[in-house]
């Protein structure tokens, strides 16, 4: 049972850790918590539902289950980053200058925007998904690891190896990390501002666009308004690791999908999306700056 649980909850913590990336990295650049991630990662998994379908009907998955995934992989990733820049040309940009409160009111508003907009565009009803994964997994230590469980652990954490090396190595990398420090002397020194905050909102939509499929792909439904709640538990997930630090925000992750799980198999499943609050609750009254403290991207 602990084992399974295990299993579980770090499948499900992989998830949390893609989105609240995208959280922590718009934070620690520009100190704004862009509420309307949620929302992103709800396109993603509609996206991965609308691809998957479209390949399916061509046949793809009979031919290779691999590519198919890459494939939906990509679209929606590709489709999500534009919804990523367009959202911060619109909604945020504006108001970079603006009163702090301002672009908070803003980006809740472009989340209900982002929400209405699928409803009409996709309907209420939830969407299937028919399973594309065999059933029969893998055992290890006692516990049964389903395929899809597999590819979302092992392309989770190759995502975030790859994030790692993009920031440390490249050249972008270093102008996010430049600019996270000091955003006037990083425009000074000629860095094109716009564009790395820009390029930081693309990645991190990305990044929740795959974890919008690797959901579909688990639970196999979607629906408009699964954005908000991930969205909050993700972003409980950064501020526990330590808003602004990206391993802060991958730990967070891992650990509330841990927390989620066994207490929703040891407590109650009755309170398992109350959990995450609790954690949020705790971790802002005894250490509001998170379990690796407040570092900012270049510390990433």
């Amino acid at each position: 049972m602990f084992s399974q649980q295990l299993i579980n909850g770090l499948a499900l913590g992989a998830v949390y850790a893609l989105i609240a990336l995208g959280y922590t990295m718009v934070y620690g650049i520009l100190q704004l918590i862009n509420f309307a991630h949620g929302e992103v990662y709800m396109l993603g998994a509609y996206l991965g539902i609308i691809v998957l379908g479209l390949l399916t009907a061509a046949g793809l998955p009979a031919y290779s289950l691999a590519l198919t995934l890459f494939l939906t992989v990509l679209v929606s990733m590709f489709f999500c980053a534009a919804y990523g820049a367009a959202i911060e040309r619109v909604a945020y940009r504006p108001l970079r200058k603006a009163v702090k409160l301002a672009p908070l009111i803003s980006a809740v508003g472009m989340s209900i925007i982002l929400q209405n907009f699928v409803m009409l565009a996709q309907g209420k009803e939830y969407k299937n998904l028919s399973p594309l994964f065999p059933s029969e997994g893998f055992t290890v230590f006692g516990a049964n690891v389903s395929p899809v469980q597999a590819f979302i652990l092992s392309a989770s954490i190759l995502l975030m190896i790859v994030l790692n090396l993009f920031i440390a190595k490249t050249r972008i990398g270093k102008a996010m990390r430049a600019t996270s420090q000091d955003r006037v002397m990083a425009g000074l020194v000629g860095i094109n501002i716009n564009q790395v905050i820009s390029v930081t909102f693309m990645i991190g939509s990305a990044l929740a666009a795959v974890a919008g499929v690797m959901v579909t792909l688990y639970y196999g439904v979607a629906h408009f308004f699964m954005g908000y709640l991930a969205g909050i538990k993700a972003f409980t997930a950064a501020v526990l690791g330590g808003i602004g630090s990206i391993p802060g925000a991958m730990l967070g992750g891992f650990m509330l999908g841990l927390i989620e799980n066994f207490g929703a198999s040891y407590v109650s499943s009755v309170y398992k999306d109350a959990f995450a609050f609790l954690i949020l609750i705790i971790t802002l009254i005894i250490r509001p700056s998170g379990l690796l403290g407040q570092k900012s991207l270049d510390k990433g």
